[in-house]
């Protein structure tokens, strides 16, 4: 689950990690109400989406008057934002936060993540932060810092310590930069989250750190922990039809091909997305429904495919180890009917029953078509999409 960055600030807030005083608007003149609140005479309005590169997309504004903030909140509340992170899709702008316009002297770069390579928590640190970190770590490698936590020994001041001086720090910011780390681990751990960034973490002209941006991920499977960030979930910003797969318990991932894809288990759904693209063809989803395909997750799951008005046929893939074949079977031909396909489907199934399972699709009357192994299947598909 991803937040918007008011969210993520309210969290920092809530564990001593010092953020600049900001409001959100649904609406130009509610922005200037914020500006007014918040005081003083400049402003940064900032477009609310779950995607960094705002700035170059015009989704952050400078502004030096009232007239300023209205006009800018005007310019982003109702568009569509697409930025270089959007993964190709344009978000709906429905908030704005107005902060205040504070004066930078330098920008830093600081995040906290789950390592897999090193199967721990690990920190992130730069002396050179904001919008072109990556290319920081294209360029300069050497000036991307990495340290990663003992789960024994948990963070350690020291380490806290070799990161600020890495970035350059005086002594002063290094003790503030210790409160940070420790209080962004606390965090980390205490809500189950998998990935906090601070980009840009900003030395501001008198000296001291505040985070001035910053991008936090939960862990979907810590939800049912979580009530409070499970409530700040905001499904404008995500897939629609994967929205609704959550609420199904399905696993669902929309891709850009015409081939749907029904599979019970998640690697059996890599490989058949992996062999449509070496018969040739381009999968439309990911999706597995699962141990328990029964007739409702099944009839959800073909829903979900034909959301999509890119599919011009589906595969499904079965392989019936907690189910049975002809279980399996029975809820294709239930869930096709019901859901009245008007496109091929190719089924393949395999494992306990699976000659009664084929049997009852071969006897359903409906057009389904059968496929003797997985490369058969794809390449049934494949025809059929064309």
């Amino acid at each position: 689950m991803n937040f918007h960055e008011y969210q993520a600030k309210e969290l920092f807030a809530q564990y001593g990690i010092t953020v600049p005083p900001g409001k959100v608007a649904d609406s130009a003149d509610a922005a200037v109400e914020a500006a007014k609140a918040l005081g003083g005479s400049q402003w940064m309005v900032k477009a609310q989406i779950h995607a960094g590169g705002r700035g170059k997309a015009g989704g952050v504004k400078f502004c030096k008057s009232l007239d300023e903030v209205k006009a800018a909140a005007a310019g982003m509340l109702g568009t569509n934002m697409a930025t270089y992170q959007s993964g190709g899709r344009a978000l709906p702008v429905n908030l704005v936060l107005v902060t205040d316009a504070t004066d930078i002297a330098r920008e830093l770069y600081l995040s906290i993540l789950v390592d897999r390579d090193t199967k721990s928590i690990s920190f992130i640190a730069s002396k050179h932060g904001g919008v072109d970190i990556e290319q920081v770590a294209k360029d300069t490698p050497e000036d991307i810092h990495t340290i990663a936590i003992d789960y024994v020994e948990d963070l350690q001041p020291y380490q806290c310590r070799q990161i600020g001086f890495a970035m350059d720090l005086n002594a002063k910011q290094v003790r503030q930069l210790t409160g940070i780390m420790l209080g962004l681990y606390k965090l980390f751990n205490e809500k189950d989250l998998s990935l906090v960034e601070l980009n840009p973490l900003a030395v501001l002209e008198d000296g001291s750190l505040a985070a001035l941006d910053g991008k936090v991920n939960s862990d979907d499977n810590a939800e049912f922990r979580h009530k409070d960030l499970a409530a700040m979930r905001d499904l404008t910003q995500e897939d629609q039809a994967e929205a609704a797969a959550v609420e199904h318990n399905l696993n669902y991932v929309t891709m850009d091909g015409t081939i749907g894809c029904m599979v019970n288990g998640a690697g059996l759904a890599m490989a058949t997305m992996d062999v449509i693209k070496l018969a040739g063809g381009e999968p439309a989803n990911f999706l597995d429904v699962g141990g328990g395909a029964t007739k409702e997750r099944v009839t959800e799951a073909f829903k979900l495919i034909l959301s999509s008005d890119k599919v011009k046929a589906i595969l499904v893939n079965i392989f019936g180890g907690i189910v049975r074949c002809d279980l399996i079977a029975e809820g294709i031909i239930a869930a096709v009917k019901e859901v009245g396909l008007q496109i091929p489907v190719i089924v393949r199934l395999q494992g306990t029953n699976v000659e009664k399972g084929r049997e009852l699709l071969a006897n359903s009357g409906l057009a389904i078509t059968p496929a003797d192994d997985l490369n058969d299947a794809a390449q049934k598909a494949v025809a059929a999409a064309k």
